[in-house]
């Protein structure tokens, strides 16, 4: 064997074992106690060992631009006005460069795929596009990156950006996105993201009802569209934090709606923090929607990051435990296994959203695993506790030493 891990944790099927992991040619070989073979050992020291971490939902063309944007009023409205103002200066080279700053604090943090979505619309072209690829390209030996297009500023009031959107799909990007509550005619914009996703048999991941009030929801639309098209299992939507304004009886209902039709959801808990409960100046929501009652009813849930640095999240570092902290402290996570819910939410569950059918730590998917420095899921969370090394297709990723306490003589 090429490399053996000895003395891992793996988690599956909601127990803990421990066990050696046997690679081979970059894949998963042998999951044996005690595995007799020959190869190249790494300790894992009785350390959780998991599959790689997977961003569902981020943005690298606009990340790190916080030095050419001003925040005054925190709002959805302003993030869009001082995007939009800055990414009129992007260049190739610019996007490239400060992608390739949180593509590497991502993959420090033991992510090893991701979807990011990516601008198109007459004003940018394919700039960031383009860039995003050769990013990819050059990161293939740390992160299989995915590429959803999608229309930030409208579709049906921006003549010339569903052309450009069915371009990108045809020049390699697998999911198209939608940011509805920021057309002129969101229900056109649902429809018309349905229909190209049908005729390039393509994924659906949305920007849906981020906002405050109970104005305008979308997520039932979409859910009738996605049986409409027979669409279940590929569709996506992101934020909508008006869900976290409802009382139970309707919550409970669009969950069940959400299950029925195979839509799955993914909260971004430090943007939705931070744009959120600006038009409060007391009991202020929060807009994080609560994930426990989703997936109790069925419904795919995953966290993710969103924004790194930029209007719409001033804050970062790529850390996916650091987000699936962050939420249980936000929704009051505090049962062992919804902590460890947590967890899955950033790897197994991801993986089921972006219908990954090469994942886990199971014979015969690839070698991506993150060695965490806790002994199961529940404190990986609970304690923020650090990816201490990672390998993708069985090859070194990344790798970090515990700090050391020096105490005086």
């Amino acid at each position: 064997m090429d490399l053996i891990i000895r003395n891992a944790v793996l988690a599956q099927q909601g127990e803990l074992r421990r066990a050696d992991i046997g690679i081979s040619k970059g894949r998963i070989v042998a999951i044996e106690a005690a595995l007799q073979a020959d190869g190249e050992e790494r300790d894992a020291e009785n350390c959780l060992v998991v599959p790689g971490f997977i961003e569902t939902h981020i943005h690298l063309d606009k990340t790190c631009i916080l030095d050419r944007c001003t925040i005054r009023e925190g709002t959805v409205a302003e993030a869009v006005r001082e995007t939009a103002a800055a990414k009129r200066n992007f260049t190739a080279e610019d996007v490239y460069n400060r992608a390739k700053q949180t593509v590497q604090r991502c993959v420090s943090h033991g992510t090893m795929r991701m979807r990011t979505h990516v601008e198109l619309d007459p004003g940018i072209g394919f700039i960031a596009f383009e860039a995003i690829q050769q990013l990819a390209r050059d990161h293939a030996w740390a992160l299989d990156l995915e590429i959803c297009v999608f229309p930030q500023e409208g579709l049906t009031n921006y003549p010339g950006t569903e052309e450009l959107l069915i371009e990108g799909l045809r020049r390699g990007a697998r999911t198209i996105g939608a940011a509805p509550y920021f057309d002129t005619d969101p229900p056109a914009q649902i429809d018309r993201i349905f229909a190209i996703a049908r005729d390039h048999d393509v994924d659906i991941d949305m920007h849906l009802d981020l906002a405050e009030t109970l104005d305008h929801m979308q997520i039932e639309y979409v859910c009738r569209k996605t049986e409409e098209y027979g669409w279940g299992g590929r569709v996506a939507v992101g934020h909508v934090t008006q869900l976290s304004l409802l009382p139970p009886e309707r919550f409970n209902a669009i969950a069940v709606q959400l299950a029925k039709a195979g839509v799955a959801v993914t909260v971004l808990p430090s943007t939705d923090l931070h744009l959120m409960g600006r038009r409060h100046d007391h009991a202020i929501p929060r807009g994080v929607v609560p994930l426990e009652p989703l997936r109790d009813k069925g419904v795919t849930c995953s966290l993710s990051t969103n924004n790194v640095l930029n209007p719409f999240t001033p804050y970062g570092d790529g850390s996916l435990i650091r987000m699936a902290n962050l939420y249980a402290n936000v929704c009051h996570v505090s049962r062992p296994d919804h902590l460890a819910g947590c967890l899955d939410m950033v790897t197994h569950d991801a993986a089921k959203l972006m219908r990954l059918s090469d994942y886990g730590v199971t014979v015969g998917a690839p070698a991506d695993l993150v060695c965490i420095d806790a002994r199961d899921p529940t404190e990986a969370v609970a304690t923020l506790a650090q990816p201490l090394w990672g390998l993708k297709r069985g090859r070194p990723s990344f790798s970090r030493t515990r700090p050391v306490l020096h105490r005086p003589v």
